[in-house]
């Protein structure tokens, strides 16, 4: 994160939440911001994806982060095929079978 400038950081990471929960194919996110930040959002195929990434205000969205608020930033899309852990229920991720 740029630290210089982060107006409206939070505000549009809430909007592109809700936004998210909108979308065909939109499963869950899970999310950390500790140090360094990150996003892991759950969707149902490729195509639900490829449709978030072309949505309209997350483009806006993708735009600002770029310009204002990330020095740096990665993109991975990735297939979960199984999840599995320790400790109790609450750690498990609700997004996997």
């Amino acid at each position: 994160m740029r630290a210089d400038d982060l107006a409206g950081y939070a505000e549009m990471a809430e909007r592109m939440m809700q936004l998210a929960a909108e979308q065909p194919g939109f499963l869950g996110v899970e999310s950390a911001r500790e140090g360094l930040g990150i996003t892991v959002s759950y969707w149902s195929d490729l195509d639900s994806i490829r449709q978030w990434k072309a949505q309209a205000e997350h483009r806006e969205a993708q735009r600002l982060g770029r310009e204002a608020w990330y020095a740096r930033y990665r993109v991975r899309i990735a297939r979960v095929e199984r999840e599995y852990g320790g400790g109790t229920e609450e750690n498990e991720s609700p997004y996997l079978g």
